[in-house]
């Protein structure tokens, strides 16, 4: 069972990524959701929580070995929990989870089925009988999802954001530790002072 992957982030669709991994290249299906910030981290390290399956082919004869790539751990969980309502596949999920998850996560949980209806392939009936199944299995998934909800940053914080992935961080904890570095010291000017305050923070805590 494939849980994680680590590699170059060397090619993205709308549906899927290409993570080249030593000698090996990995095609990782992913949310709608995620592949506006993956864009922007085309051609660095990232890693991906994984959801290994096999997808039926030819009307069942036969199965292909498919890989789901999430950003956390929370998110996956999120993703398996979705999936579990009646007549929501993977595929389908993948597709209609165009938002981040902490907001469908909050859809649900206020039963708000029009939001729900606004997402692909989610229709009245759908929405219905996820609000049905999952309401309150997700509230746990709001507060989670939804603390790595990201501020606006300069230009630079990129730059530091890089250097903090080539340094071992996943893209999610190094994002997290440049607006942790801004909320503990607003003056910073550069991607250095951002990545040596980002490493302070992380060594405290």
């Amino acid at each position: 069972m494939i849980t994680r992957i680590r590699g170059k982030l060397i090619e993205l669709t709308e549906r899927s990524a290409l993570i080249h991994v030593d000698s090996l290249t990995y095609e990782l299906l992913v949310p709608a959701a995620d592949v506006p910030a993956l864009l922007s981290n085309i051609g660095n390290d990232i890693e991906f929580y994984t959801l290994h399956y096999l997808e039926g082919q030819s009307q069942g004869s036969s199965f292909l070995p498919r890989l789901i790539g999430f950003s956390t751990e929370q998110d996956r969980s999120f993703f398996e929990l979705f999936t579990t309502v009646k007549g929501i596949g993977n595929r389908k999920a993948l597709r209609a989870l165009v938002r981040p998850f902490a907001e469908t996560a909050a859809a649900i949980s206020n039963r708000d089925a029009t939001a729900l209806t606004s997402m692909p392939e989610i229709g009245k009936r759908s929405a219905e009988t996820i609000i049905a199944e999952l309401h309150g299995k997700v509230d746990p998934f709001i507060g989670a999802i939804a603390s790595t909800v990201e501020i606006t940053l300069p230009a630079f914080s990129e730059d530091a954001i890089s250097v903090l992935i080539q340094l071992g961080e996943t893209t999610r904890d190094a994002k997290r530790l440049v607006q942790l570095a801004f909320d503990a010291n607003p003056e910073i000017e550069t991607a250095d002072q951002l990545v040596q305050t980002s490493f302070q923070i992380k060594a405290s805590s």
